[in-house]
């Protein structure tokens, strides 16, 4: 089994957009890409797990997102390195249209995506990591066994209010990833 490190997209990876879905609107958070490669070389997996409610709303379509995605990819791979897999969720139980109004396991800090991501991918929990801006994402993390990361980007610096159990609180995503290349280095010097 693999060890993976799950990213939520929005104010984690790219600077917080209302709705985002847009090329022309995205931009990555300072050392977002770099903390990717970080991760890549210490031999994790990168997953992107994110809520996409615009979808549900009515605001953007499915087809939107993978563009999107795809673009982000691209990006990444631009200056070495890699995401495994995308997942998203494009349901609001109240606000959702359609088929997309729904009360569903995929929406963090529901585990859907993360499971999904597991059988796809032969994920191993209890080596991975969650890192995101918002508490669904350090509960959903929790709730599975895995390390649990908030960022003080995007959401995070006001969702750290509201934290209160121990969970580890970082700057940015790249803050993050040296520090885990850190432990890395410890661990190997250990063993």
């Amino acid at each position: 089994m693999k060890k993976c490190i799950f990213l939520d997209r929005d104010g984690n990876i790219n600077v917080e957009k209302d709705y985002l879905y847009k090329i022309e609107e995205f931009e990555f958070i300072d050392g977002a890409k770099e903390a990717i490669k970080i991760f890549n070389n210490l031999g994790y997996l990168v997953v992107v797990v994110t809520n996409q409610s615009g979808i549900g709303r009515g605001y953007y379509s499915e087809d939107d997102v993978k563009v999107l995605h795809d673009y982000l990819k691209k990006e990444v791979n631009k200056i070495g390195g890699d995401i495994d897999a995308f997942y998203f969720c494009p349901h609001h139980p109240q606000k959702g249209i359609g088929k997309y109004k729904l009360e569903c396991d995929c929406r963090k800090p529901n585990s859907g995506m993360f499971l999904d991501a597991k059988k796809d991918l032969n994920i191993n929990f209890l080596s991975s990591i969650v890192v995101g801006d918002k508490i669904s994402d350090v509960k959903a993390g929790e709730n599975l066994g895995m390390r649990s990361i908030l960022v003080k980007t995007g959401h995070g610096l006001k969702e750290k209010q509201k934290l209160n159990n121990t969970c580890e609180i970082y700057e940015t995503l790249y803050e993050f990833a040296k520090q885990l290349e850190r432990e890395s280095k410890i661990y190997i010097k250990n063993n």
